[in-house]
């Protein structure tokens, strides 16, 4: 689990409640007409950029973005080693009876064992990730939309707000529910957008690359174990793809 994510989300609605409760009532900021423009709008927005079964899928994607646990690529370089070893030492044939809990180097490791050459082995493998990468990049777009949609319809909000409001400057009683139009519809845009949208597609984009990153080192390894490159020197090759301060060779 993400404890970054969870304490910046919490941290973040807290701090906006107790800004607002140490300025005045909260219900203040609570206008119906402003939420339906802002995030009706946004949904509507994002249903017109994408198809509905994404928009639905955005919400556990959302989920998962809390709860990920990134896998740490010290134990990707520890496992391709343990099987270059075993490899080196019984053959390839050796890896049909290693199960693992990751799909990708579980595929990688039966075409391995089904007796596929190298490069048809590279070749799934890479396939695997291009459409990895074009999944997680409709992820991220979606978030990305929302962090441009929420702050435009809050400017929009604005906008009617004030049109109500100089439309009939003489009523004093219709000028204050016009303007918190106008001024509250722009904070939920910008609320949504700065605290919520953005911030997560750029957690996603993080996890996103670590999770290329560990996945090119499973194709390097395994094509590396086919061909037969020594245990110790295919360990130095992938350790290459992890940070420095993260690195452990024995």
């Amino acid at each position: 689990m993400d404890i970054a994510t969870i304490i910046g989300l919490l941290a973040g609605f807290s701090l906006m409640g107790w800004a607002i409760l140490m300025g005045g009532s909260f219900m203040l900021f609570v206008d119906v007409p402003s939420i339906i423009i802002v995030f009706g709008g946004t949904i509507c927005t994002m249903f017109i950029k994408h198809s509905m079964s994404d928009v639905f899928g955005s919400m556990g994607i959302f989920m998962k973005s809390i709860v990920n646990d990134p896998k740490d690529p010290t134990e990707y370089v520890a496992k391709m080693n343990e099987l270059a070893n075993m490899s080196r030492k019984d053959g390839l044939l050796a890896l049909e009876k290693v199960k693992v809990d990751d799909s990708f180097l579980q595929l990688g490791i039966n075409l391995c064992v089904d007796g596929a050459d190298p490069d048809f082995v590279e070749s799934v493998l890479n396939k695997e990730l291009n459409y990895m990468n074009d999944r997680h990049s409709g992820w991220i777009a979606i978030y990305e939309g929302i962090g441009e949609a929420a702050p435009a319809f809050g400017m929009i909000g604005t906008l009617i707000g004030l049109v109500q409001m100089l439309a009939d400057m003489s009523d004093p009683s219709k000028i204050g529910p016009a303007m918190a139009v106008a001024l509250i519809t722009t904070f939920y845009g910008a609320f949504v957008a700065n605290l919520v949208a953005l911030p997560i597609s750029v957690k996603l984009k993080a996890y996103s690359q670590k999770e290329q990153v560990t996945r090119k080192m499973v194709i390097d390894g395994l094509v590396g174990i086919q061909k037969g490159v020594n245990p110790r020197m295919l360990q130095f090759s992938l350790i290459a793809s992890v940070p420095p301060m993260q690195r452990n060779i024995d």
